[in-house]
Parts: structure tokens; sequence; C-alpha cells
């Protein structure tokens, strides 16, 4: 078991809040009741600030902690990992506690190579699609485009760490407002529709809704919702309009502000808000963090009393981030049975990569061979951050005879820290665990001699020893 623990040394975030505010040292040690020696030290990240004293500069200062904790920068600090371990840039070994310097020193510099690495691979792209006579341009050219506003909308929610307050708080209001039961919630948003905004929802047959789960008919100023949908997406779905009807507002505000690239990030981002405000309808944030820490995080219980899904109820986990009332910073991630990863989320930090799947040493793949079945691990990456990961299959609404119901599996887990807080971690000792030493995936791990390694990391030198034949037919050069 790793003993390691992390110190938070954020010396030059704290030398900057002291200068934005005008203040000499000997001023904030006076304000924090602490000596200007200590400040020092602090800033030259030569003591690291104590979780009391940090808790003190925020109530003294007034201002959000985590604009100067390093969880903040986190997924800066991932994207640099990744970009510096690209092989073009020839950039050598570079420790992770360097780049975190680095970020922590000039977080606004960090962004600024993030951003050009990812011009500079947008006009790789775009070279190697004029050179080549055999690419597709077109199709080359849409699928950058495509590529740029998913990431736009991904860095949008990063940046707000998966929680938006005015959406929550306008999502609780109504919620109270409209006395949103378990039991009527359908009832009780179908009548808002229809008494508010003149809208009626029907229930259409699948043969009459193409490929469409939802569609809103203006002409016949309805909501068409397909039959296959279960009760909790046909909740979801009317919760959805209501955002898009009554938080439109606030939405379009949050939009505006993000400034996102073009027209399709902009519709991404409106979709991906609504979508937020109808979780947050449906598990109203005081009345659903109070019931998670009731039941101990059993995602399970939680989807039965809210009567949501086992997936909606794992998306809103990462998002209880009120300042003054938060819950478990858990991440999310959705894999497909090919390893792909098409969903991403952290309201804390988690090691994600932008491209390729997921670790095959992460049981969240051994989830297909036992359906429905929750999966639990203690796992930790190469820079020895530990973490506790529940995992389990969900399916999508099953269509008519001939179409066969597709299931993803659901990855959900917290820093270890957090584990004595969750029911599931019951079965592990947590004094004395030995965890799964796993990678972000295969390109970006280092790990030497992994059995299931699929491919060459990206940062190392590749040797081959004709006498002898490894674990891994991939051998490298170790730091």
């Amino acid at each position: 078991m790793s003993t390691r623990k992390e110190k938070l040394l954020i010396g030059p975030r704290i030398r900057r809040l002291r200068t934005t505010l005008g203040l000499t040292q000997a001023q904030m040690a006076e304000d924090l009741d602490v000596s200007p020696s200590y400040i020092n030290l602090i800033e030259r990240n030569q003591r690291p600030i104590s979780a009391k004293l940090l808790l003190t500069l925020a109530q003294v200062y007034d201002f959000d902690i985590a604009e100067v904790s390093s969880a903040g920068e986190a997924q800066t600090i991932s994207e640099l990992v990744d970009i510096l371990r690209d092989p073009v840039l020839e950039a050598g070994s570079i420790s992770k506690n360097e780049i975190e310097d680095a970020v922590n020193a000039s977080p606004e510099i960090a962004k600024a190579l993030v951003r050009m690495h990812s011009k500079y691979r947008e006009l790789a792209l775009r070279t190697y699609s004029e050179a080549n006579p055999l690419s597709d341009r077109a199709k080359v050219e849409v699928l950058e485009e495509s590529v740029r506003s998913v990431e736009a909308v991904r860095e949008f929610v990063s940046e707000h760490r998966n929680y938006f307050q005015i959406i929550d708080e306008a999502a609780e209001a109504l919620a109270k407002e409209l006395n949103i039961t378990t039991d009527r919630p359908n009832v009780t948003m179908t009548e808002r529709l229809q008494q508010r905004h003149g809208l009626s929802v029907r229930i259409v047959p699948a043969e009459y809704m193409s490929d469409h789960l939802r569609f809103f008919d203006r002409h016949k100023r309805g909501i068409d919702l397909s039959e296959v949908l279960p009760q909790s997406g046909r909740r979801f779905q009317i919760a959805f309009q209501l955002g898009m009807l009554e938080c439109r507002e606030e939405i379009d505000a949050l939009v505006r502000k993000a400034k996102l690239p073009d027209g399709d990030a902009i519709g991404l981002a409106r979709v991906t808000l609504a979508n937020y405000f109808a979780g947050a309808l449906l598990m109203p944030y005081e009345r659903f963090l109070k019931e998670c820490e009731k039941t101990k995080y059993d995602v399970q219980l939680l989807a039965h009393r809210f009567g949501t899904s086992y997936e909606q109820t794992a998306h809103r986990l990462t998002t209880l981030q009120k300042p003054d009332a938060r819950g478990i910073p858990f991440f999310f991630v959705r894999i497909d049975t090919a390893g792909n990863v098409s969903k991403r989320l952290s309201s804390g930090r988690f090691h994600f990569s932008k491209f390729g799947g997921a670790c095959p040493l992460w049981n969240i793949h051994e989830c297909f061979e036992t359906p429905d079945k929750v999966r639990t691990q203690i796992i930790q990456m190469p820079d020895e951050t530990t973490y506790f990961s529940i995992a389990r299959t969900v399916s999508r609404p099953e269509g008519p005879y001939g179409q066969t119901a597709t299931k993803v599996a659901i990855g959900l887990g917290c820093e270890i820290a957090y584990a004595r807080r969750l029911v599931y971690a019951k079965e592990h000792n947590l004094e004395a665990y030995e965890p799964a030493r796993i990678g972000v995936n295969c390109y970006l791990c280092d790990r030497p001699n992994c059995a299931s390694r699929a491919h060459a990391p990206l940062n190392k030198k590749l040797t081959f020893d004709e006498r002898a034949r490894g674990i891994s037919v991939y051998q490298f050069e170790e730091s």
C-alpha cells in the first residue's frame, strides 16, 4: 500500500492572491494570525499550506478555495502531461511534479500551451489531408470541425468542474414549486408543459419515431416520446424540455460567456446544460445530497428513490460541488464493449486521456462478462494517486424485435481518502490494501513488463533483444 501523502504546495498562487489584493507579506500574516516568515515559506513552496489555514484564507478574503487549490488545475496538469509525451515535441523526461510546479506558478501560460498544442494538432491534420492524395479532405475537415466542437464543450464543462450553480438553483426552485415527488413526476411535469407552455406530451409507437427517442414538434405543439423509453427516460426527456423552456435565459448566458468556437459547439453546450437541468430537477441538490450521505452513495438505491436510471444517478453524483455543501468529488466514465470512451466527467481530478481507451487492467472492462453486477476495485496511477472505483453495465433502451439493446459500462470513482463514506467499500480493507496499478492508456503509460500492453508508450525509445522474449513484446528504455 502506498503511504504517500499529497502536500498542498501552492506558493505561487498565494503570492498572486496577495499581490492582487495589494497586501504585503506582513499584512497578510497579520490578517491570518500567523508569522510573516511562515507566509514567506509558503510562497516559496518551502512549507505546505495546511487545510485549516486555507479555510481561514478563504473566509478572510472571501473567495472559492478551488481558485487557489491544486484541484482546480488538475485538468490542465493532466493535459500537459499528455502533451509533453508527444514524441514530435521531443520534450524528454519531465516529471509530473515539475509540470505541477509550472502550472501552479503560471496557470494561464500552461493553459495557453494546451491551446497551442490543440492548434498544432489541427494544423497537422489539415496539412496531412492536403498532402495525401489518398485522403478524403472533405471528410477530414468535417472530422476536424466536429472534434473541435466536442472538445470545446468538454473544456467548458471541465472549467466549471461540472457544477453550474445558477442552473442547479433554478432547477431546485422549480422542483419545490411543482412539488415533484418520485411517484408522480411525469404527471406534474406534463401538466406544467401543458398549462404554462401549451405543449402536450405523447407516447408514440416506435415505428413512427424513426431513429428518435424524443422529438419536439413545433407545428403540433407537442413533444413525442418513443414507447421504447423506460419511465426514467421519459421523465428525463420531459425534464430536459422544461429546462430548454424555463431555464433558457440562464443557459444562454452561460453559453455566451463560454465564447465557444462555432454553432455546433454552442448547440452542444446548450443541450449539455439542459441535460444538467433535467438531472437537477429530478434530483434536487439539497434533498439528493442528504440522501447520498444517508445511503452512503448507494447508486442503485438512490436511483430507486428518485425514479432515475443508474446512469442518470451516477452522472448527478459528479455535480455535487456547491461551495458550502459539497459531496464526494466523483469522476465518471462511460465505455463500450470495444473500450471506446464515449463520456468522461470529473468534479475532482482523474487521469483522463483525450484520445484512446481506458487501461485494460481496470476492471470496468470485465463488467460486460457479468452484466448488471457492480464491481469495485482500488486502482493506482503511475504517479501513485489512488482511487476507489465502482463499475457496472447498463442497457440502452431495447427496441422492437431485431434491435438488440446495447450495453455500456459506467465507471464511477473517487480518491481513496473518500472511500470510507461509500457503501461499496465495506468489503475492502482500507487500512492495508494492494491497489491494481493501472495507467491512463497504453500510449501514455510507461509501466514496464505489462502483459496487457497493446501499444508502445509514446514517450519511450523501444529496444529489442533477439535472444529474449519479455512479458510484453514492447520493451523500452526505462528512465
